[in-house]
């Protein structure tokens, strides 16, 4: 499977788990809602969250998604990360929202949760995708 498959099953499967790097070097793992920007893996979390420390330390992570049935067709991709912090992620958290759930009632309303939650969006560029091969 190419990244360009792997990221059209991202954009119709928006359920997945995030696996980061841990201080220790072990794997810490997070279920997430993600979409696709530009190319990218697109994940909203908080400023304060483990797995957005953990990026900031080591860069890199594999999302795994899964289809809304669980049993059946998945991806796992790879690659490079960053988190964009606010004010400079509103406008990819609307574009976030609006992918996974449509238009909000109250977009003033939504972007002043972002702020009170801290917001950030965190953005993988997938290197690798997967699987290639069942077993």
């Amino acid at each position: 499977m190419d990244v360009a498959e792997a990221l059209a099953f991202v954009g119709e499967n928006h359920r997945g788990v995030l696996a980061t790097i841990r201080r220790d070097g072990k794997p810490q793992m997070s279920p997430i809602a993600c979409g696709v920007d530009a190319g990218d893996i697109v994940i909203s979390s908080r400023e304060t969250a483990v797995k957005v420390k953990n990026l900031r330390r080591e860069p890199y992570a594999s999302v795994c998604v899964l289809n809304d049935g669980f049993y059946g067709a998945w991806v796992q991709l790879e690659g490079p990360a960053r988190i964009v912090s606010l004010p400079e992620a509103m406008d990819g958290l609307v574009a976030y929202y609006r992918q996974l759930s449509g238009e909000h009632p109250d977009w003033d309303e939504y972007r002043n949760a972002m702020q009170r939650e801290q917001r950030v969006l965190i953005r993988v560029t997938p290197e690798r995708a997967g699987p290639n091969v069942s077993g």
